[in-house]
């Protein structure tokens, strides 16, 4: 068992936002173009909702990304977890800069820019002001470490994005933004379960429960969504 004075774990929840307009358009949604929820969107809120309180799902803290497609679906996890949402800025989905309210193919014919190397387009900048993948990371990667630092033995959910919970594996797998670009497509509205504890000598120690736990959604078409635009190296889609 553990010994006395031990760390106790921390269970991350990570739950994606529903569908939202700035998927199904597709927009780039930062603050500007995001806007929120779509019908859709809101009904895999409910189901979500719905679940948390037939499981009586109890947790300590909820995080939510201070976009409003989050913070819609924050609200109906706040009803059925009854705590209030703790808005987080670093929770936000990679910074789109000018291009916040483009639609994508917008964005790639001012944006995208020539041919580069992979290892180069990790540090490129999304648009004039925004942020690169790499820099992504290290920001929400962060976020999620003062999280899982700051609430030793409790439970926290926090409602974010797509890109966000890619960040989750980066952070768990030690991968830096120019590693080999690995997708995770998670669903609207999942829940990924997170475990982490800290090590003997201090390091973190990560272990994936679930991923993409979608069961709530049983009955809707199950289908990944497109994600907000995040750069990927040149000549990929």
């Amino acid at each position: 068992g553990a010994e006395q004075g031990d760390p106790m774990p921390t269970d991350l929840y990570l739950i994606r936002h529903g569908e939202s307009v700035a998927n199904v358009e597709p927009i780039i949604g930062g603050m500007r173009g995001d806007g929120g929820l779509t019908d859709r969107g809101r009904k895999q809120a409910e189901l979500l909702e719905l679940r948390l309180r037939e499981e009586e799902w109890r947790a300590d803290q909820l995080y939510a990304s201070t976009l409003p497609r989050a913070l819609q679906t924050g609200e109906y996890v706040a009803r059925a977890l009854q705590l209030p949402i703790q808005r987080d800025d670093d929770l936000q989905e990679l910074r789109p800069g000018e291009a916040d309210g483009l639609s994508v193919d917008e964005w790639q014919a001012r944006y995208a820019g020539p041919d580069m190397p992979a290892a180069a387009h990790a540090f490129h900048e999304f648009a004039r002001g925004g942020e690169s993948w790499a820099g992504f990371l290290v920001r929400a990667g962060g976020a999620l470490a003062r999280l899982v630092a700051r609430h030793e033995d409790e439970a926290v959910v926090a409602v974010c994005h797509g890109g966000v919970l890619e960040a989750s594996f980066y952070l768990a797998f030690g991968l830096g933004g120019t590693g080999n670009r690995v997708a995770f497509a998670p669903l609207n509205a999942s829940i990924t379960h997170w475990r982490h504890r800290r090590g003997s000598e201090g390091q973190s120690e990560w272990t994936l429960v679930t991923f993409n736990d979608s069961s709530h959604l049983t009955g809707e078409v199950i289908e990944v969504s497109p994600r907000e635009a995040v750069p990927t190296p040149a000549g990929e889609d």
